[in-house]
């Protein structure tokens, strides 16, 4: 599937209906939600280091006007940043539901596993004042929670507020918030010991699989089987209990969890996995949560590929409105990379570029009067 292909999943009436729903373009004559939108994928697609004097570049180029169907673009960029900073961030949120929903379905990972996790992004505190610290009084850090579902981002949030640095009140509150996830099985890191989240959990029909400390308190009613070790696996389950939890507060809890014990064959280290799936074989969740570590390599794309450590606003609206579209453009490259079989996210992204450059210049050899047939070798990315 081509890059041009894959855009034009996502239905063009999508901008304009959103426009009216969140009232985006309302007293606003230049840059609508829409031209921003594309401007900034095209921008970040078209730079390594993106910043506002980037975007002012591409807003007047006529690459730029050909891919967003503009004749004449005009913006400086201070405009710019006072657009990103005041234009409601709710309009970028609500196109990135849509276009993850398009993919999730494309991609057929309705039911794939989710993984969530956070990552922190840090600026000297002499350019950004509200942020969280995070042990380091010269530095100030944005976290960044995300959840993966299947290989593509389905929510995020972006967090400030210091009461965020812990990891179990921010990934519960993108939890609990993402409606995805019901009936749906969700792994993360130790980051979530709440009793009370993980109750929290449980009532809204979530599956969750975690690790835990190993001396988890777990008044045990069941002890299971252990069932025949799967060629692969590389743990080796040692207890299977279900039991309720114990909080600190000495308050068991109303559901009944299991605590799962195994031994990592390479390194002979104790493990313990908490989960609220009474069925599900004791090797298939120590597999579904070794997945786990692909939110990891999401994290690393990202700031590698996507720059996403650089903020180009430092305004909390254009934090918000920058990581919608990265997520957006992740989704895009991901999708990219797996329709046509690609191993690593920088040939795909490169790749993805150069298609979609291609897909802009035969447009613009057609608007010359021109016969983009005749020139195949200049639009070949092999």
């Amino acid at each position: 599937m081509t890059a041009g292909e894959l855009i034009k999943l996502i239905p063009s009436k999508i901008f304009q209906e959103l426009a009216v729903e969140t009232k985006v373009d309302t007293q606003v004559k230049k840059l609508s939600g829409e031209l921003m939108f594309k401007l900034i994928l095209f921008s970040m697609l078209g730079s390594e280091k993106l910043s506002l004097r980037v975007m002012e570049s591409f807003l007047q180029s006529a690459k730029f006007r050909s891919f967003c169907k503009y004749d004449l673009l005009e913006g400086k960029y201070n405009s710019i940043r006072d657009r990103i900073c005041s234009i409601n961030a709710e309009y970028f949120e609500k196109l990135f539901e849509i276009i993850f929903s398009i993919y999730n379905k494309e991609l057929k990972e309705e039911k794939a596993l989710s993984k969530a996790d956070s990552t922190y992004v840090a600026l000297s505190a002499k350019l950004f004042s509200h942020g969280m610290q995070n042990g380091d009084n010269d530095r100030r850090f944005v976290k960044y929670s995300v959840n993966l579902k299947g290989s593509i981002p389905c929510s995020v949030k972006v967090f400030t507020a210091q009461s965020y640095i812990s990891e179990g009140l921010a990934l519960t509150e993108l939890i609990k918030d993402t409606d995805c996830l019901e009936d749906n099985i969700v792994v993360f890191d130790r980051g979530i010991q709440s009793r009370s989240s993980f109750e929290s959990f449980t009532d809204s029909g979530k599956w969750f699989i975690t690790r835990s400390k190993l001396d988890i308190r777990c008044k045990v009613s069941k002890t299971n089987s252990i069932a025949e070790k799967p060629f692969g696996s590389t743990v080796t389950i040692i207890s299977d209990h279900i039991g309720k939890l114990t909080s600190g507060k000495q308050k068991d809890t109303k559901h009944l969890y299991r605590v799962i014990k195994a031994n990592i064959d390479n390194s002979n280290e104790t493990i313990c996995f908490v989960t609220n799936m009474p069925e599900e074989d004791a090797y298939q969740i120590a597999a579904w949560y070794k997945q786990r570590w692909e939110i990891e390599l999401f994290f690393k794309f990202i700031k590698q590929h996507l720059n996403v450590k650089h903020l180009v606003s430092r305004d909390e609206n254009g934090i918000k409105v920058m990581l919608y579209m990265t997520m957006i453009l992740a989704i895009l490259i991901i999708a990219y990379k797996k329709k046509n079989g690609l191993k690593g996210f920088k040939i795909a992204k490169l790749k993805f570029e150069i298609e979609l450059e291609n897909e802009i210049i035969k447009e613009i050899v057609r608007l010359c009067g021109g016969d983009p047939a005749k020139a195949v070798p200049l639009f070949s990315s092999a």
